[in-house]
């Protein structure tokens, strides 16, 4: 999820985002909310649901969603994205501002990895998401969907950073809202 979140960030997630559940059975008994595009979100991986994974929220249900040449677009429209100053055309790793919805984050491309390019339509009870390093995300355009029963929370804000492998603490990123 570089840039948005990095190796050592410990997470927020409100678990009450999109439904209050019975425990144990992981049955939603009251619905409260939907994810909304541009949500980072916590769910069951598909594949292994053993397994948590993170990423963005990009197609709701009925969503058409294409990928090509590194450029995203929803339903016909091509998403908005401004280059960052500083990530230049030579650059290895691209970075841009994107917007999703009402969120605008950040995202990055890599030059040197080709792109994964595709064309789907989400369907009920689904969602698409990606990660923000896209050139080096094992997201939806790899494994699929992510059924509504696989959400877990929605992540809100970083609330410590420590990169354990490096011993290094990142005190300017504690109590950062994730958008």
């Amino acid at each position: 999820m570089l840039p948005t979140l990095i190796v050592g960030d410990f997470i927020l997630v409100n678990k009450f985002a999109y439904g209050i559940r019975l425990p144990v059975i992981d049955r939603k008994i009251i619905p409260v909310g939907d994810p909304q595009r541009g949500d980072v979100v916590v769910f069951r991986y598909p594949p292994k649901p053993s397994i948590d994974y993170i990423k963005r929220v990009v197609g709701l249900p009925g969503d058409r969603i294409d990928y090509r040449h590194k450029r995203l677009s929803i339903n016909g429209e091509a998403v908005s994205v401004k280059k960052i100053t500083g990530s230049g055309d030579d650059a290895t790793v691209r970075a841009y501002e994107e917007q999703l919805g009402e969120v605008i984050h950040a995202m990055q491309t890599m030059s040197s990895r080709p792109a994964i390019d595709g064309s789907v339509i989400v369907p009920p009870g689904h969602y698409f998401v990606m990660g923000d390093n896209r050139d080096n995300s094992a997201d939806s355009r790899m494994w699929g969907f992510v059924p509504d029963e696989y959400l877990l929370g929605k992540a809100f804000l970083i609330w410590m950073s420590l990169d354990f492998g490096k011993l290094e603490f990142f005190p300017e990123r504690i109590g950062t809202r994730i958008r």
